[in-house]
């Protein structure tokens, strides 16, 4: 049989490890300067946790596992039972009780829910895990991928929002991605409009193809809308707020007049305001990178206020790169109401296409093994054995040739492995206690002693 992946998946080689790593340490550092701390979740959860989460097209895309044995012949006819049921839109519990998870938000919310009288509040926490959606492969979109999430709970506080923006233009400046976006709206604003509008009843359906403006355009929008009933007096009112486009401070004072028989519309006004001003005043290298979106709604049914969605360059074809957004009641959904929340996510597998369309990956992620000792025999490896473990004890990537072979061979291998520095001891060298450092990339080499070989490639490894 020819071995194979499942669609949507893919293996990681030792140069992508290594580039992924390098966005994962960005991540985590920044998270960590903003004082989150780390935590973990299982890889599945119940069913009933995550279903009627995530909206009508999220739950479609929920991973369900199917419970142990129904291969039991016993079962057979039980299980077809049950078959037929999912298949007709029914849940089983017979047939799934579990789901691998498919975002880190939902599993957070139920932990927070689970341990709430033993955290300390405000409770601060990133969570770097894969995740899994049934969705349709293309570019950009797996069936696993890793999220990168950080969240504040027990704090009504729009401070948070502030420093949640920072964090992306914190991140996203260190991996060199300067000509992001970052889209802000607000969940009341959208309601508030809906109210304005004469269509608050059909508020789902509607911010659903809303929020595909970007994929489908104003025409596409308008069309869909009207597909689902909407009166044309309506949608006309509806596409005129949508479609208003001018500079942020136009933009609120356009939706401050709009609004205005919506208490709920106006809060948000206020709040993107608040945000807005306070970066303007405090942060003022993201204030070019934010943009007001009356269109983003992200589709989450679990967003109360302001929302998020980081986009990369424009040159770049490949759409959001992360998102969140606050929800003011998530943990009610597990039997402990009132907990404010707010919360980001980085899609890395995004930014990691985003990085490597763009060149942005420094040269130094495709190195590991600092310095390559050569094999020139049993008694000359075993010199070159104890130096090796010195490097090793120094903090040096370092390796040893497997096996005596000819010069040009080994000179291959570390070629193929980005390997910087050989060096070589053979008898003369073993003799009069020196070795030879050869630089690789420049051809040139020089002859130290024994004694100075930590500090020579500690210098050369930093230089």
């Amino acid at each position: 049989m020819k071995p194979g992946l499942p669609q949507g998946t893919r293996d990681f080689g030792a140069a992508v490890v290594r580039k992924r790593n390098f966005i994962f340490h960005h991540i985590r550092t920044v998270f960590e300067l903003y004082g989150f701390q780390p935590l973990e979740t299982p890889a599945f959860e119940n069913l009933s946790t995550l279903m009627g989460k995530y909206g009508d097209e999220g739950d479609k895309l929920i991973f369900k596992i199917l419970n142990n044995g129904l291969n039991d012949p016993k079962n057979i006819e039980q299980s077809k039972e049950a078959f037929q049921k999912v298949l007709l839109g029914q849940n089983d519990l017979h047939l799934t009780e579990r789901a691998l998870k498919y975002d880190l938000t939902i599993p957070f919310a139920r932990y927070v829910a689970m341990n709430y009288g033993q955290l300390t509040m405000p409770f601060k926490r990133y969570q770097i895990q894969p995740v899994w959606r049934a969705d349709r492969p293309q570019r950009g979109r797996y069936r696993e991928f890793y999220q990168c999430d950080v969240d504040v709970v027990g704090s009504r506080s729009l401070l948070n929002e502030v420093e949640l923006a920072s964090i992306y233009h914190d991140v996203f400046t260190r991996l060199g991605l300067s000509g992001y976006s970052l889209q802000i709206n607000h969940r009341k604003i959208l309601k508030g409009i809906m109210e304005v509008c004469g269509v608050a009843s059909q508020e789902k359906a509607i911010l659903v193809i809303i929020d595909k403006t970007d994929k489908i355009g104003v025409e596409g929008v308008s069309a869909e809308l009207a597909a689902i009933g909407i009166p044309a007096d309506n949608l006309n009112k509806l596409l005129a707020v949508y479609s208003f486009s001018d500079t942020t401070q136009s933009t609120l004072a356009f939706l401050q007049e709009q609004l205005a028989g919506s208490p709920t519309g106006l809060q948000g006004v206020k709040d993107l305001a608040y945000l807005l001003g306070s970066v303007e005043n405090l942060y003022p290298a993201l204030h070019n990178n934010i943009r007001l979106d009356l269109t983003l709604a992200r589709g989450l049914d679990y967003y109360t206020g302001i929302i998020f969605e980081a986009r990369a360059p424009r040159s770049v074809k490949i759409g959001s790169i992360g998102g969140g957004g606050r929800y003011d009641d998530l943990t009610g959904l597990f039997g402990v109401p009132g907990v404010p929340g707010v919360g980001i996510s980085f899609g890395v597998d995004r930014i990691y296409d985003v990085l490597e369309e763009l060149g942005l990956f420094p040269e130094n992620t495709q190195t590991s093994t600092k310095v390559l000792f050569f094999n020139l025999g049993d008694q000359e490896s075993s010199h070159a054995f104890r130096l090796l473990q010195q490097l090793r004890s120094q903090g040096i990537p370092s390796e040893l040739y497997h096996e005596p072979a000819k010069l040009d061979k080994q000179f291959r291998y570390a070629e193929k492995k980005n390997i910087p520095y050989a060096i070589i001891i053979g008898s003369k060298e073993t003799e009069e206690k020196t070795f030879v450092l050869k630089d690789l990339a420049k051809g040139s080499q020089q002859v130290y002693k024994m004694e100075e070989i930590g500090n020579v490639l500690k210098h050369n490894s930093t230089s």
